[in-house]
């Protein structure tokens, strides 16, 4: 049986005895078969949040009264920051005192009244790191990269690369919508369809009774992501490469473009879009025979426009990965970024490098398409990638 969506990739029955472990060595009495119940609950039940799985492993694990304290201390302690919507019942008063920093304001949802001491965690916290709701946020990251949310991603070693990739690939991300010529009915639009309400009237002797109202529609944007898997890129090319997939699994209507280049361009949508993360990015690896090697960004980007594949840049949100270090002629990116530019509803360049303190654009192909370009972001972080769909669900 596939796992549950929460716990997407893990294993179970280690997630289980991990857990155990944890518990006991918190306080918790648990039973010898107790990792074993849990493993079968989660298969059973599926937990898809936290509260879910707050009841799966209470239920499955603790068989005395005087172990909830310790069971809801542990369980807050371990997936504190994994997901949001934790709202167990088991929540003390003054742990959730003790978790709120000093100076900040909550709006706090429906507290419980009476003699019960139970509460219920606030939904907002003033000075949080947040955005609206579903976009991108390091708060949703699992809590052993909830306090890396700013360390460059060339210091993750291949395992936490692989990790991460996955949580992103999971994450939730707002998608650009743009305004279409076509309407939608709405009963409190402005505009009535007159087609539809003498329509409605036949069955009233042509007597219009029933007013049907429109309003503007909004479709799905189209994303383009262009990636630099270079030499000079290694470091970043693989933590890319889980966004390219990321992108390319998006079913937002409108199909999301991806495409990967070093001294030539490749398609990589469809095979970005397999189901298995390792399979899509071992097809990827294989396809990209060129990469980490010499850099054609202007033949690169030249080729898309001219392409099969240019017509999907028309009206898109085209995300360029790349250091600018070009082995063809500045003026030559600079041409063609102008046609892009044209082209394109927004350009978003992402340029790990310009995280260095005082960076200047010297290269002469960055220093030639920066102009073009509607935003300039180094997304060599957590953080960093953050702001890249912020800029994405904004723009």
């Amino acid at each position: 049986m596939t796992a549950p969506v929460l716990l997407r990739g893990v294993d179970l029955a280690a997630f289980a005895v991990a857990l155990v472990d944890r518990l006991r060595a918190g306080g918790v009495t648990v039973s010898a078969v107790g990792p074993a119940t849990l493993v079968q609950a989660m298969r059973e039940l599926a937990p898809a949040d936290r509260a879910r799985l707050y009841w799966t492993a209470r239920l499955s694990l603790v068989t005395r009264v005087e172990d909830l304290p310790a069971f809801d201390a542990v369980f807050e302690a371990v997936f504190a920051d994994a997901v949001i919507g934790l709202d167990p019942p088991g929540l003390k008063r003054s742990a959730l005192a003790s978790t709120v920093p000093s100076g900040t304001t909550t709006t706090a949802g429906p507290v419980s009244t009476g003699d019960l001491p139970w509460t219920t965690r606030p939904a907002v916290v003033s000075g949080a790191t947040g955005t609206p709701d579903g976009a991108f946020l390091p708060d949703l990251a699992p809590s052993w990269l909830a306090g890396r949310t700013d360390e460059p991603f060339d210091r993750f070693d291949a395992d936490e690369l692989r990790q991460l990739g996955v949580w992103l690939e999971n994450a939730q991300a707002r998608w650009p919508h743009r305004r279409s010529l076509r309407r939608r009915r709405h009963p409190a639009g402005r505009r009535v369809d007159l087609r539809e309400t003498i329509r409605a009237s036949r069955t009233t002797g042509w007597e219009p009774l029933q007013v049907a109202r429109t309003r503007a529609r909004t479709d799905p944007r189209r994303v383009v992501l262009v990636c630099d898997v270079s030499g000079s890129m290694q470091p970043y090319a693989a933590v890319y490469l889980h966004l390219m997939r990321a992108t390319a699994l998006r079913r937002t209507g409108r199909r999301p473009e991806v495409f990967a280049f070093a001294t030539r361009l490749t398609r990589l949508t469809a095979v970005l879009a397999h189901r298995s993360a390792e399979l899509a990015l071992a097809r990827a690896n294989e396809k990209v025979d060129d990469r980490y090697g010499g850099t054609r960004l202007a033949g690169s980007i030249g080729a898309l426009l001219g392409g099969p594949h240019g017509h999907a840049l028309r009206g898109a949100v085209v995300l360029i990965a790349s250091d600018g270090w070009d082995s063809d002629p500045p003026e030559l990116l600079r041409r063609v970024m102008v046609r892009l530019r044209r082209r394109a509803h927004l350009v978003v360049w992402l340029n790990p490098r310009a995280a260095a303190p005082g960076y200047v654009p010297l290269a002469g192909s960055m220093a030639a398409a920066l102009p073009l370009c509607d935003q300039f972001l180094p997304a060599h972080t957590l953080t960093g990638l953050r702001a890249v769909f912020e800029t994405i669900a904004g723009d």
